[in-house]
């Protein structure tokens, strides 16, 4: 829980690009410490990286895009949901094409590839974001916001002006077990009338029935239905995972949204790092684990490897 970790072995999949319908290779591999999750771009000369971190985050729109350099990699929330549910401090992620395989639409594939791989411990402290003072964007109905906490947790709420997504809440605190059993399977959702939009526009070329949860007016369209009663509420906080994690430590705070997507997420992101007087980083070392007045993430729960 004090170490960083990296995965112990290259592993790699194949997917489908949600926006181009193109056939997407991806390969992760371990990276040393202090690394961070950086992604390269294999389909490009010279091979050019972008570090995954909120100063790199160029668009918001239906995904997280960073870039760096004029390079972009979109639609990666989900594998950094991913990485953050399992504890992951360093990684290369590799990629033939400008975006992220939508897979099934959540970030269970992911997870499942990471941990195939295995984890591995390091020789570093992990570092932490102590949240001091309370940040917050946006307003009364629509906000994100982070205030402080002796743990990390979360909840989030979402409500729609459609009969299937009324008012939704879910809160956690959270622990690698927690994200695997009641996150990270929760897809992604969408509107039959936006597809139809979206794709009149030569977008979401790789949408499928099986990259994410459909709905129509009155009813969803997967023949399967839903993962867990309230799917669409957890891929929201799935979501917001993946967009924190960007600030490229472990956040100790409580992380509450309303409304929120995206483009709210990464606005708090960047006040959070525009407000260095709300926060301090903590890098934690064995022997002060005990002397912590607050809760280190639970990561035992896979079993890592020391490297």
């Amino acid at each position: 829980m004090y170490s960083q970790r990296t995965i112990k072995e290259s592993v790699e999949c194949v997917g489908i690009g949600l926006h181009t319908g193109k056939k997407v290779s991806l390969k992760l591999r371990p990276a040393p410490v202090n690394t961070g999750i950086v992604f390269i771009r294999t389909d490009l000369a010279g091979s050019p990286s972008i570090k995954a971190c909120v100063e790199n985050v160029v668009d918001t729109t239906h995904a997280t895009t960073i870039a760096q350099n004029n390079v972009k990699v979109s639609t990666i929330e989900h594998l950094m949901a991913s990485m953050a549910g399992l504890g992951i401090d360093n990684a290369y992620v590799e990629v033939d094409a400008p975006e992220i395989p939508i897979m099934d639409g959540s970030a269970a594939p992911f997870l499942f590839l990471l941990k195939s791989s295995g984890i591995i411990t390091q020789n570093a402290s992990k570092r932490f974001m102590v949240i001091k003072k309370a940040i917050s964007v946006g307003d009364k109905s629509t906000f994100a916001t982070l205030v402080p906490s002796k743990e990390f947790k979360l909840s989030c709420t979402i409500d729609f002006k459609h009969p299937m997504l009324r008012k939704q809440s879910y809160g956690m605190t959270f622990s690698d077990s927690f994200f695997e059993k009641e996150i990270s399977r929760a897809r992604t959702f969408c509107f039959l009338k936006d597809v139809e939009i979206l794709r009149a526009r030569g977008l979401v070329k790789g949408g499928s029935l099986d990259s994410a949860v459909v709905i129509d007016d009155f009813r969803i369209l997967n023949e399967d239905g839903l993962r867990y009663r309230d799917e669409f509420v957890r891929h929201k906080m799935l979501d917001t995972i993946g967009d924190i994690s960007l600030l490229g430590m472990p956040v100790i705070g409580h992380f509450s949204t309303q409304k929120t997507g995206h483009a709210l997420n990464h606005e708090l992101a960047k006040k959070i790092l525009a407000s260095p007087e709300a926060w301090k980083v903590v890098e934690v070392k064995e022997k002060d684990v005990e002397k912590l007045r607050f809760k280190l993430p639970q990561l035992q729960g896979l079993g890592a490897s020391a490297a």
